[in-house]
């Protein structure tokens, strides 16, 4: 019988939904996975909660006080957790040398750092994180290459592309015989709605979305096609692909997460309950499979599977992602950073839903002169994107 020892496993943005879920998947296998450090930005409550269920050797939060009170309930608690605090705690915990695996959970920019920290540092890195590769491709992609870190994408669409693709994929996917890749979309609750509907939009109403269980910031993206334009722009640097080899299919019932099409005809799909446990499962025990606690998929009870081209008229983000992938520089990082400011602007009453894209558009129509070599650079445009949007939000 073969001897398991326990992965230590790193996970940031801990009590964000893929954060929960990563603790699930990890919970049905105390065998297989330990839990060496958990943070979280200012959910001190709940990362209380976590840390006394999975007594992790660390904790993180951003406010040095919130970490202080979180030491202090551990310790009352009977909790062995050290608590550290601060964007260098989360490199740190990203690049413990003890640590096997890091779940790339933090969401928007903040995440950039220690998820860049756990690829230069040779990890399994299981990104869940969009941006770090939306900000900082090439440079994210020449870490992973340099330091022989294994990537496996976790959002659903992405890694059901990796369970498809040929296991050697990089260096251009034509020579391995795949013509597209078909990036599936659920086209958000407000698929079917007008253009004048779309902009009377409340935050109540972007956040329900129809399938997924997912945070108020990417239930926002999703329901805007912000996401999928993100998740275009990952997948070009994930795949080694161009934005002409990628087509978005709305796919309403979340059944198939995406599709590669073959040379030969073959088009090859990953099915599944729109559950993210799965892909969290398939990126912790790669090459293995474990059990998520998932349903297997009832396809008697599915019974039929839609697809639709999605409209960028009344979705316009998704072409200004295609758009910014295609410009190329430091256009990714400024779309990132102004749709940040918008959806967060959006969330708290001060801009409504259509407004998003067109503070987005005016925002990559600035001209920008820097450059996107280095990641202080790209860290730059990102700053001189949020304020350019925060400006036009206020007038």
């Amino acid at each position: 019988m073969r001897q398991w020892f326990p992965q230590r496993v790193t996970v940031l943005g801990s009590t964000g939904s893929i954060g929960k879920s990563t603790l699930d998947v990890i919970a049905l296998h105390p065998d297989r996975y330990h839990v060496y450090a958990l943070t979280a930005q200012t959910s001190k409550e709940a990362l209380l909660a976590q840390c006394e269920t999975h007594r992790p050797n660390v904790a993180v939060l951003d406010d040095p006080r919130d970490a202080e009170w979180l030491q202090n309930a551990l310790s009352s608690a009977g909790v062995a957790t050290e608590v550290l605090s601060g964007p260098d705690a989360l490199c740190q915990v990203a690049r413990e040398a003890c640590v096997d695996t890091v779940m790339a959970a933090i969401v928007g920019a903040a995440g950039l750092l220690p998820t860049l920290a756990a690829a230069e540092a040779g990890k399994r890195v299981l990104l869940a994180n969009k941006e770090a590769l939306v900000m900082s491709g090439a440079l994210f992609m020449d870490a992973v290459a340099n330091a022989g870190a294994t990537l496996l994408p976790i959002d659903s669409e992405h890694n059901a592309i990796y369970q498809c693709l040929p296991a050697q994929h990089r260096g251009g996917l034509t020579q391995y015989g795949v013509r597209q890749l078909l990036l599936t979309a659920s086209g958000g609750p407000f698929r079917n709605w007008s253009a004048s509907e779309i902009a009377k939009v409340t935050p109540e109403q972007a956040c329900a979305h129809p399938n997924w269980s997912m945070g108020r910031k990417i239930s926002v993206d999703s329901a805007t096609l912000m996401n999928k334009g993100l998740e275009l722009i990952e997948a070009c640097w994930l795949f080694d692909a161009t934005p002409d080899q990628i087509q978005v299919v709305v796919h309403p019932q979340s059944v198939i997460h995406s599709m590669v099409a073959y040379d030969d005809g073959s088009v090859l799909a990953q099915l599944g309950n729109p559950d993210m446990r799965t892909p969290i499962a398939y990126g912790l025990a790669w090459p293995e499979r474990i059990d998520a606690g998932v349903e297997v998929l009832d396809l008697f009870q599915v019974a039929r599977l839609d697809f639709e081209a999605p409209d960028e008229e009344r979705f316009p983000c998704l072409r200004l992602a295609r758009e910014s992938m295609l410009k190329g520089g430091a256009a990714p990082a400024i779309l990132n950073a102004a749709n940040e400011v918008a959806v967060d602007a959006f969330l708290n009453g001060r801009l409504g839903f259509s407004a998003i894209a067109a503070v987005v558009a005016e925002v990559l129509s600035l001209p920008f002169t820097g450059d996107a070599d280095t990641i202080e650079q790209i860290l730059v445009a990102d700053q001189w994107a949020r304020e350019q949007a925060a400006a036009r939000i206020l007038r």
